[in-house]
């Protein structure tokens, strides 16, 4: 952590982001919406491009439709113009009780204008000026709450990932950067799913549907996991594909990726597939990952 990266603000940091209210603004092209991302998948409810003017009103909301422990972040920035001054009023003032912390996020000129230059846009404030007349400008209406910050991370030499992990660090707790799995059973009649990181699948094993006594059955049963377990070859890919996804779970976790979805197919998403989805579910819960077992397809028969 460099001395850019501590909270240098008159507000004390919370240690816990349950009920926190984070206010993210910085300079154009510091990584804003990044943050803003981070934080959502952080478990924060997020509002862009808010007026401080309705911070109060949007913190009000909140609290009514999803309780007072929901942390929410707003993010504001120099299209605001004079209504940074009502931001730094309620921030001085403090909004319902909740702990805030103001997050600034900044970057060398040098830095900014790349990435301006490469997204092709403009920035807000440089008028019929250049792109360095308007960070300039924008660093002057900025000062005074960049000097009031509680946290101020300089992205210049940072990318995203580092950049979403350093949020991680300074407003997660164990419970939000955990690695989240879903493993959900399909049938490849019905398509792959398209949202899956990973597919595996289950055809190579013998079809319990050609089974009289265990067809009218699904891979939840009993019976039918223990024979689609018990056929050679089930096993052995099971002990293979296992330290598979542990190791891409890793490296997820390490490029501050936080979700992943496994998919394992059969013909009809029925048998094979599910057997199959709740073993590998199980195996993942018992390696400490938080893990949800969904079957697409079962019932469409």
């Amino acid at each position: 952590m460099t001395v850019s990266d501590l909270p240098i603000g008159g507000r004390e940091r919370p240690s816990e982001p349950q009920g926190e209210l984070v206010v993210v603004t910085g300079m154009t092209g510091a990584g804003r919406s990044t943050a803003a991302k981070e934080l959502e998948d952080l478990g924060f409810f997020v509002v862009d491009n808010l007026p401080p003017s309705l911070l109060p009103e949007v913190v009000r909301l909140v609290d009514q439709s999803h309780g007072t422990d929901q942390p929410v972040a707003v993010v504001v920035d120099v299209r605001s113009g004079s209504f940074f001054a009502t931001l730094r009023t309620h921030l001085a003032q403090g909004i319902d009780g909740r702990r805030t912390t103001l997050l600034f996020l900044d970057a060398s000129d040098e830095v900014l204008v790349r990435r301006q230059e490469a997204a092709r846009r403009p920035h807000p404030l440089q008028g019929s000026g250049r792109l360095l007349d308007g960070l300039t400008r924008e660093r002057r209406v900025l000062a005074d709450l960049r000097a009031e910050a509680d946290l101020l991370i300089d992205t210049s030499v940072l990318n995203v990932h580092q950049l979403t992990d350093r949020v991680a660090q300074s407003f997660g707790t164990p419970e939000t950067t955990r690695l989240k799995v879903t493993v959900i059973s399909f049938g490849f009649k019905y398509g792959i799913p398209a949202d899956a990181d990973y597919v595996a699948d289950m055809r190579f094993l013998p079809n319990p549907h050609w089974v009289p006594e265990l067809r009218p059955h699904t891979g939840q049963d009993p019976d039918v996991a223990d024979y689609v377990l018990s056929q050679p070859g089930a096993r052995p890919f099971l002990d293979a594909y296992l330290p598979v996804l542990t190791s891409v779970a890793t490296g997820y976790l390490d490029q501050g990726k936080r979700f992943m979805r496994v998919a394992i197919g059969c013909t009809g998403g029925r048998h094979r597939s599910v057997a199959m989805t709740e073993e590998i579910a199980g195996r993942l819960r018992e390696a400490g990952y938080e893990v949800r077992a969904v079957h697409r397809d079962l019932g469409r028969e």
